[in-house]
């Protein structure tokens, strides 16, 4: 395996992590609703550094 490969890797599973993240915050935030808005853009900031660890993997890994 080589370097960029595993580098794409190693940047997919943070990607997964930081979505997963993301989603169990908005989850738990909306079960218990306080009207705080804090948490929602937290957890909608985690899901677009996801998304785009996601996308900067799948083309770091088609040009190797």
């Amino acid at each position: 395996m080589n370097t960029a490969s595993r580098r794409a890797s190693t940047i997919r599973i943070l990607g997964n992590l930081a979505l997963t993240a993301g989603l169990l915050v908005s989850a738990i935030t909306l079960g218990s609703d306080t009207g705080a808005t804090e948490p929602h853009v937290l957890a909608g900031l985690l899901v677009a550094i996801g998304i785009g660890l996601r996308i900067e993997a799948a083309v770091s890994d088609s040009r190797s």
